[in-house]
């Protein structure tokens, strides 16, 4: 992978042109500013190579024109949006920042001292926010991390819109079977979907004999379906007190949720596959593996998100990046609480807090650690986030270092408390 500095705080020197763009989904507005104040005022462009072809002609006539050695490029995060303006100065040798829509939505007031918003006055803010020099670099990664971002991303996805099915199958079931519930304790359990698919009312369940469900139903929860459980649901079946005006459309809609939902299983199988595949081919994704409790698919979304670990010169960097990083609000006698900022990627916080939930169980890497700071009367949601930056701490020093994690010698090191 391809090697990107991600200093957090951007140096603008006198022999460097700014280049604000406001980005749009088909416009995006540009404006140039040299350090000697002479601008070019905001003038827009499409999403086309033609367009951007020409953005660059004129950034590279400004920056001859003004005498300027080098190009500062800045936008506002706007998630997907700006990605193919990025790659495309990329490959032009510029520096990327990335303004954070806080800050740009604080200093407007005070361009103009008006609080107008307009895609002719955002770039100006976005100038004016990288000339104090508070813009972030931006990490694209690339290679293989880029393919385990975009799979990460769409198993993201995939897994919202089948918990989102899942949800509305638990409640039209309840609607016309709610005593299932007081035997089946999964809604999506093998057994559960079987019986959503071929017996979606109770009636059809409870005229089922209890000797042709339990075989049914013991192939395939693999012998954990007995009949007595398989007559008690046929029982519960004929008593139900569920609706039964209007079920028509509730079966259809049923056997369409289940159908789906197990469409969405299999695509998820298929990108875990694609995930340790390129796992294999990212030699520091090895290191990562041997920590205990922490699997695929927490690294395959990390590196995903980080991309190449050791561009980052110090934990710090890497720990804004993910939002990790504390802060506090004090004055005067108050002394405020430490919180993290959440300002960086939330998605490695998710799987950060994921793993976390795994390390800190019985005999994981971190349940030691985790119980003396619930000892020191640390709340617990407080302990598992200062636990996450631990174990931030630990990825990155592995993959600094290129070593093994060792669990014999990580248990007997004093660990240090990062809350």
């Amino acid at each position: 992978m391809k090697r990107m500095n991600n200093d957090f705080k951007v140096v603008v020197n006198e022999k460097m042109l700014i280049v604000a763009i406001d980005i749009g989904f088909t416009e995006h507005w540009a404006y140039f500013r040299a350090p000697n104040g002479r601008e070019v005022r905001p003038f827009s462009f499409c999403t086309l190579r033609s367009d951007f072809e020409e953005l660059w002609r004129k950034i590279r006539t400004f920056q001859r024109e003004s005498g300027l050695e080098s190009v500062v490029v800045g936008f506002e995060s706007t998630g997907p949006y700006a990605e193919p303006l990025i790659h495309f100065l990329r490959e032009k040798g510029v520096r990327l920042v990335q303004v954070n829509p806080m800050h740009t939505k604080h200093l407007k007031e005070l361009t103009g001292n008006s609080p107008n918003k307009t895609d002719r006055k955002d770039p100006y803010v976005i100038a004016d926010i990288i000339a104090l020099q508070h813009g972030l670099s931006v990490v694209v990664p690339q290679g293989r991390a880029a393919e385990l971002r975009r799979l990460t991303q769409a198993r993201e996805r995939a897994m919202t819109d089948m918990n989102g099915k899942i949800n509305q199958l638990g409640q039209l079931v309840f609607v016309v079977f709610p005593e299932f519930y007081t035997i089946m304790k999964k809604t999506v359990s093998k057994s559960a979907l079987f019986l959503f698919k071929h017996y979606p009312l109770p009636e059809a369940l409870g005229a089922v004999k209890p000797a042709t469900l339990a075989q049914q139903l013991r192939c395939i929860s693999r012998g954990h379906f007995g009949r007595e459980r398989a007559c008690a649901l046929i029982e519960a079946a004929r008593r139900s007190v569920g609706i039964t005006q209007g079920v028509a459309g509730i079966t259809v809609e049923i056997r369409h949720l289940v159908d789906h939902i197990e469409q969405m299983r299999q695509y998820i199988a298929e990108l875990e596959t694609l995930m340790d595949e390129c796992l294999q081919h990212i030699p520091c994704s090895q290191n990562l593996l041997s920590i205990r409790g922490v699997g695929v698919i927490t690294i395959a979304g990390l590196i995903g998100e980080v991309g190449d670990f050791t561009s980052f010169r110090t934990f710090k960097e890497l720990e804004k990046l993910a939002g990790l990083n504390l802060y506090e609000i004090s004055s005067g006698a108050h002394e405020g609480r430490r919180h993290i900022s959440k300002r960086g990627r939330p998605l490695m916080r998710k799987l950060l807090y994921c793993a976390t939930l795994n390390t800190v169980r019985t005999n994981g890497i971190m349940y030691h650690p985790y119980h003396r700071l619930l000892d020191s009367g640390m709340p617990k949601m407080k302990a598992v986030v200062a636990i996450a930056r631990k174990l931030l701490r630990l990825i990155y020093a592995l993959v600094r270092d290129n070593t093994m994690f060792d669990g014999v010698h990580y248990s007997k090191t004093s660990l240090k408390n990062v809350a």
